[in-house]
């Protein structure tokens, strides 16, 4: 592998037209180029420079390799300023994951506020739930992913990933507004186990939440519908066709026919992370990202707990 620091000195030297000026330019002693010239030249096994009377002339291998060094050195230096542009945040790209939910609230007002303040970041999402965001995160192909979990559902550790926690939600069950559950402070489920209940449609932590809240109020559900977007879900729900428990943050959209309350059992609460890979990888856009996350989640919890008590 050639040294890029001899390379500049060799195409210094050429345009210079002697080791002293080179050595001048660069702030070294004329010693410290006449070494490192030599050096190269062992590397490549050719003479690169003609010592002559006029001064060093580059050799037939001399240019070839200044040639090739003008273009090394230009990309080079034109990745040093996309460094600095990216640390600097006027530069470089930002690849994110949410699930449907999240980037519907907590990502689109964090992206808001992250863009006005870094225009020249370029930014891409992707939908994606946490068993196939996570996978990507630690393949290097996201550098920030929002996922879910839920502490009464264990999960697999993730040594290799970083998660902040952005938010915890409660979740409620949706009922109709004409429903006569719906006058109550607080539903027991038990009352809804010869219902028609609603579950995400492939296998996940969402689907298992709402088995084992019902198995908690001692029935095991019986799923009538299935879909992945809690839109859906609400219209189903409004249409009569069985109930399912929303988190808070399906409540920023929460249809007018519709209320939530809360469940006995209690139902469980969703936690809702912003997962990196290790601390030490992270960008400087990355870290902005991140705090812009934290912000956004304190401000929709607090809201929820308004939409909550309105609802």
């Amino acid at each position: 592998m050639l040294d890029v620091k001899r390379l500049r000195i060799l195409r210094e030297v050429a345009q210079r037209g002697s080791f002293s000026a080179a050595a001048e330019s660069l702030y070294l002693s004329q010693s410290a180029v006449s070494q490192q010239i030599a050096t190269l030249e062992r590397e490549v096994g050719m003479t690169l420079l003609d010592r002559t009377r006029e001064g060093p002339k580059l050799t037939d291998a001399g240019r070839v390799l200044v040639s090739h060094a003008d273009a090394a050195i230009a990309r080079l230096d034109e990745a040093e300023r996309e460094l600095a542009a990216i640390a600097g945040l006027e530069g470089g790209e930002l690849r994110l994951a949410s699930f449907p939910s999240a980037s519907a609230t907590v990502l689109t007002e964090a992206i808001s506020r992250f863009h006005t303040k870094h225009p020249k970041v370029r930014l891409s999402v992707i939908d994606a739930e946490p068993e196939e965001s996570l996978p990507r995160l630690r393949a290097g192909e996201l550098d920030l992913a929002l996922t879910f979990d839920y502490p009464s559902v264990p999960t697999r550790d993730e040594r290799d990933l970083d998660h902040i926690l952005v938010l915890t939600e409660g979740m409620h069950v949706a009922l109709p507004a004409d429903h006569p559950l719906a006058s109550r402070g607080v539903v027991p489920l038990a009352e809804l186990a010869d219902e028609e209940w609603l579950c995400g449609s492939r296998p996940s932590t969402c689907g298992e939440v709402i088995f084992a809240a019902c198995r908690s109020a001692g029935f095991e559900p019986r799923i009538g519908f299935e879909s992945d977007d809690y839109h859906v879900m609400q219209g189903f729900i409004a249409a009569g066709l069985g109930f399912t428990l929303l988190p808070d943050l399906a409540l920023q959209t929460l249809r007018s026919d519709l209320v939530v309350r809360p469940t006995d059992p209690p139902a469980p609460q969703r936690r809702v992370w912003a997962a990196t890979r290790a601390e030490g990888a992270r960008s400087p856009a990355t870290e902005e990202m991140l705090a812009a996350l934290v912000d956004v989640g304190a401000a929709i919890e607090k809201r929820s707990t308004e939409l909550r008590i309105a609802a």
